[in-house]
């Protein structure tokens, strides 16, 4: 195709994939893209794709069909997992031009040179076995906080997953390569970074079959906690069976890593631990929260869960629920499980029925809603630093403390991208 001139992005998903859709925009613009708003008019429209849920699948082919009734002569590439898993699926999408698997969507600039509307979508992708590279991105936008990807894949296979699948095998940046990147970051006046990656604690594993080198995702904190310019790191989320001793302690006095964890914990009950083939049991998980409020009281604790697996009883969900309930920990990211091919929970049986689901995420949910209200009540009246961000909502702008609980006050323009003491109300 001739040199576009718009392009638009729309990203589904995690963290990580918004650290790649930004890497991606960044290296369209180098090769003379003008971004535009995913809602205007663009030549080329890409979405970046989840494939955690079935929900994630529909949104990409409703998305594609909203640009085909407003834009019918764009250009329409679609990558990420989805695009990974099924590319055939995606192909026969009316309206999608061009398919890009996990080793070719930062080529994309490559890809779109020469191709041409009308034809029938090019897939360019790989077995996922072949998949080794590892690219480094990270976002930055209107944003105070950038999401720094340091990791990607997964070795773990656990029954319910497609990210093996989609992402490959376990691999990282070297702790080298990572300061650069923050450095690079750091000099655009960026004050927060968030670590991302797929399993974040595996960090360390390289590019040459995932053999692991001589560092670990500790070193790598280590090392961070060194760099001048960046005020705040996040550890967005980590494995509990990879979450050390010695990890907790050095957040606990480091004056920059947040006093802040997101631990996947999936379900409360072993039995259901056990069919999901997570790798650890649920008295390790309560061990490293006590760890965690017993070095840092005020911490803020996030889980993620998944109710519906099949197989859950009620009584597995009653015994997920008074496990939670009773649990030191400030809200959680409930998901309802959702059937996935080619992975061994797709076979499994009994089947827990729909709105039994809704249900349980529902329960849950609102669960969560306490927690998170408790444990701001906890803070009130004490004093903790909050970063303020850019965005003006009609006169309220947003921030976050240190152990992430929101603040929200007039607009101050002198207050964007500032770190200030807030005391709690």
């Amino acid at each position: 195709m001739q040199q576009s001139k718009t392009v638009a992005f729309h990203t589904l998903g995690c963290k990580l994939n918004y650290s790649e859709t930004s890497t991606l925009s960044r290296t369209l613009e180098a090769s003379g893209f003008v971004k535009k708003d995913f809602e205007e008019q663009a030549d080329v429209y890409v979405i970046n794709t989840c494939s955690v849920t079935e929900n994630a699948d529909k949104e990409c082919r409703m998305l594609v069909r909203r640009i085909q009734r407003r834009a019918p002569q764009s250009f329409v590439v679609i990558t990420g997992c989805y695009a990974q898993l099924k590319p055939e699926e995606i192909a026969n999408i009316e309206g999608v031009d061009l398919v890009l698997g996990a080793a070719e969507k930062f080529n994309i600039a490559q890809h779109l040179q020469d191709l041409t509307k009308g034809d029938s979508a090019r897939i360019c992708s790989c077995d996922i076995e072949d998949v080794s590279g590892f690219n480094s991105s990270y976002s930055h936008a209107d944003r105070t906080r950038t999401f720094l990807k340091v990791q990607d894949g997964c070795d773990y296979n656990c029954s319910f997953c497609t990210i093996p699948l989609a992402r490959g095998h376990s691999r990282s940046d070297t702790i080298d390569r990572v300061l650069i990147k923050v450095k690079e970051i750091a000099a655009q006046g960026v004050k927060e970074i968030v670590l991302t990656g797929i399993n974040l604690g595996d960090f360390g594993k390289g590019n040459d079959g995932g053999k692991q080198r001589d560092e670990n995702f500790y070193d790598l904190i280590q090392e961070l906690d060194q760099i001048e310019g960046i005020e705040r790191y996040r550890i967005s989320s980590i494995e509990p069976n990879l979450l050390s001793e010695e990890m907790i302690r050095f957040v606990a006095q480091s004056k920059k890593i947040m006093p802040h964890f997101h631990i996947p914990l999936q379900s409360g009950s072993n039995k259901i631990l056990g069919l999901m083939r997570r790798r650890y049991q649920r008295e390790l998980y309560t061990e490293r929260v006590a760890m965690i409020k017993e070095q840092m009281p005020h911490c803020a604790i996030g889980v993620d869960v998944i109710v519906g697996f099949p197989g859950e009883s009620k009584e597995d969900f009653q015994e997920t629920f008074e496990f939670l309930h009773e649990l030191d920990v400030s809200y959680f990211h409930v998901f309802t499980y959702s059937e996935r091919d080619n992975t061994p929970a797709f076979d499994m049986k009994p089947v827990v029925p729909i709105h039994e689901r809704q249900e349980r995420n529902k329960i849950l949910r609102n669960l969560s809603h306490q927690k998170l209200q408790y444990f701001t009540q906890q803070h009130l009246g004490a004093t903790r630093s909050v970063l303020f961000e850019t965005v003006d909502k009609n006169g309220i702008m947003e921030g976050y403390t240190d152990n992430y609980i929101k603040v929200q006050t007039p607009y101050r323009s002198e207050w964007v991208n500032k770190i200030i003491d807030w005391e709690l109300r």
